[in-house]
């Protein structure tokens, strides 16, 4: 159903995070991406 779809997509967009993650820690420059990312993921779960 509908819980199992935002679920599924919730648990790529951390998949996602994860990677983007990785890719943050080799520099400081992206780390305000990095803190936008995360602000943005929090929005995008919260208006469900």
């Amino acid at each position: 159903g509908a819980m199992f779809k935002a679920r599924h997509l919730i648990e790529n967009f951390f998949c996602k995070l994860k990677e983007f993650k990785r890719i943050a820690m080799r520099s400081d420059k992206t780390d305000r991406s990095f803190a936008a990312m995360i602000y943005l993921t929090a929005a995008i779960i919260n208006s469900r």
